[in-house]
């Protein structure tokens, strides 16, 4: 089964808010930063230029999951990465070692998917769509920096096993049908990984990363982690293909940073979930990818990906897929303390 599929998702743009796209800090060494709130625009130039002491010294210890010497603004779901100038929010905590960081999304609504009553397609539902995600970070030694991540969501609980409504949306099955016009749920578990990177020097760092479950490397940033996505409570339409190994049960990537480039590959479990959200599904390591990644400027990340996947669909075990990728994120801070983040994606199976 071959298919092509364009994504194409433009001018989705984010206003962010004052509480989401700054920083809550909370030092517990230092008085003088706790409970204050920033605004954190991680380019280079910020870093090297700011001349604000609390600034500086919180970013500090602020640093990339993968790398001593890159912001964290471009951590992105798995180990992708987000342009540098993303927004970022979330409630950082500080210890003498560690640095934790909370962040997450809930939406309560009402949920409409055929509201003028043509009754051939579509439903609607009171509905949650949510996720919540906590990382832990650690420098060990000069040069080595230990990262852990994990992300919960009760999507089964507060959407139910069939998900959400959503026409034109597929993908996933629920006891044993597949899911047409629903967006299936996340599982409870949806990231428990860890990784160490070590720093051979400013411009170069290699990191391993394990996870049960995870993301390999495999396509663009998953929709829940981008900014483009931080007011939209539906996954978008390509979900199922431009995300669908967001949530992979066994993960190991290695990958080498030099500097704008890098280059990682993955050897993961090839099935999607399936319907039981609450457990581990077994992990086979049957499946591959690789991907090399740029960010050309502080505005722009992009990626080019392949894989192959054995039996990602729970429905037809027998199909193999080759899935090839490509996929651009821009981000700009605008006036008012506002933001426009959009992406493009390309895909090939």
């Amino acid at each position: 089964m071959r298919k092509f599929y364009l994504a194409f998702i433009f001018c989705v743009f984010a206003f962010t808010l004052f509480g989401q796209h700054q920083h809550k800090l909370q030092d517990t060494l230092n008085p003088a930063i706790r409970n204050n709130i920033m605004k954190m625009d991680m380019s280079d130039s910020t870093m090297k230029n700011h001349t604000d002491p609390i600034m500086k010294l919180s970013m500090d210890n602020m640093r990339h999951a993968f790398s001593l010497n890159l912001p964290m603004s471009r951590n992105g779901s798995g180990t992708g990465l987000l342009p540098y100038a993303s927004p970022m929010y979330g409630v950082m905590y500080h210890s003498k070692k560690w640095m934790y960081m909370l962040h997450g999304n809930f939406f309560l609504r009402y949920n409409n998917q055929d509201f003028t009553n043509e009754g051939s397609r579509g439903d609607d539902k009171m509905d949650a769509p949510n996720w919540i995600m906590f990382m832990g970070q650690r420098k060990v030694g000069n040069k080595g920096l230990f990262h852990f991540n994990t992300m919960f969501s009760l999507d089964a609980i507060t959407v139910g096993g069939n998900g959400y409504p959503l026409l034109f949306q597929s993908g996933e099955a629920f006891m044993g049908k597949p899911l047409v016009d629903r967006q299936h749920p996340h599982d409870l578990f949806s990231e428990l990984s860890v990784s160490y990177s070590y720093a051979f020097s400013k411009k170069t760092d290699v990191f391993i990363y394990a996870a049960y479950p995870g993301e390999p490397a495999l396509g663009a940033v998953a929709f829940m982690h981008r900014p483009s996505s931080l007011h939209n409570p539906d996954a978008p339409l390509s979900h199922h293909w431009v995300d669908a190994t967001h949530i992979t049960f066994g993960v190991a990537t290695l990958g080498v940073r030099y500097g704008q480039f890098k280059i990682e590959g993955s050897s993961f479990t090839g099935s999607e979930p399936n319907d039981k959200r609450f457990n581990f599904d077994k992990p086979t390591f049957d499946s591959w990818s690789s991907r090399l990644s740029f960010n050309p400027s502080t505005n722009w990340a992009l990626q080019v990906s392949h894989g192959y996947l054995k039996s990602p669909e729970e429905l037809h075990t027998y199909e193999n897929v080759n899935r090839t990728t490509a996929s651009a994120a821009y981000s700009v801070p605008l006036k008012n303390d506002g933001w426009f983040n959009c992406r493009f994606n390309l895909g090939h199976e």
